[in-house]
């Protein structure tokens, strides 16, 4: 397999060292990663300006970007061969609920999928984890069976690996995405200078933690799956969207 590896931590941090030692017993690896910190992202390009790529060794390459950056440029014009599948991460915090809308990990594979690439992300499901090592070992389980078995090619899998060693994990479970409370307020500020700033509030409490969705299976040391579609379109709201639309005529 040849496997792009990204991140929104950076190309130096633990988890993204973790999983590409564990990809490297699946096949050629190519680290294309955030230069810094990225967290929070989301889905951002950065289109003001030139990007620039720094090669830190032979198969790492850090650049001065976002998450999408990374794996946009890698796939359009940095690599010299095409990549079987992209995987991200290994997240140092959760990627669960609401949390995937602003997730730089979540929007490497998702960069991945819209360059027509399978795309896995990953993430640790507490913040400040010590156990990456379970989180490679599912990955490379993961990955492993993507090679044999595509998913259908509009979904990633976002994945959430409770921070306990591999051994106590409870297993893999099929979860949906659970949600939030809004996130608290956002914190004013004054510098030195009489300047005002404001740090964005920490996120929302968990509202749905129900069986079935990804806050629930962590919980119970289970290790949550959730596929993710690249087509935002609510099928669902599609009806009644468009009895709302015919009143205005």
């Amino acid at each position: 397999m040849r496997i792009l590896i990204a991140n929104d931590d950076g190309y130096l941090s633990p988890g993204i060292g973790a999983l590409h030692t564990a990809m490297k017993r699946l096949g050629d690896t190519t680290v294309v990663a955030p230069d810094r910190n990225r967290s929070g992202a989301s889905n951002s390009l950065t289109l003001t300006h030139p990007v620039h790529v720094r090669q830190q060794s032979e198969s790492v390459y850090a650049v001065e970007g976002t998450p999408a950056d990374c794996v946009n440029i890698a796939l359009s014009g940095l690599l010299k061969t095409d990549i079987d599948i992209v995987v991200s991460g290994i997240n140092d915090g959760p990627n669960m609920g609401d949390d995937v809308l602003y997730s730089g990990t979540v929007a490497a594979a998702m960069e991945g999928r819209f360059l027509g690439h399978p795309a896995i992300a990953l993430s640790m499901a507490r913040h400040e984890p010590v156990h990456f090592e379970t989180a490679a070992r599912v990955a490379e389980k993961l990955v492993a069976r993507l090679a044999v078995a595509p998913l259908p090619s509009d979904s990633i899998l976002n994945v959430n690996v409770p921070d306990v060693a591999y051994e106590n994990l409870s297993g893999l479970r099929l979860t949906r995405l659970g949600s939030r409370h809004p996130s608290a307020n956002a914190i004013k500020q004054e510098t030195p200078r009489g300047e005002t700033i404001f740090w964005i509030g920490p996120a929302g409490a968990i509202d749905d933690c129900s069986d079935g969705t990804d806050f629930h299976a962590v919980s119970n040391n289970f290790v949550s799956v959730t596929p993710l579609t690249v087509d935002l379109t609510g099928v669902d709201a599609l009806q009644p969207v468009g009895d709302w639309l015919e009143q205005l005529s």
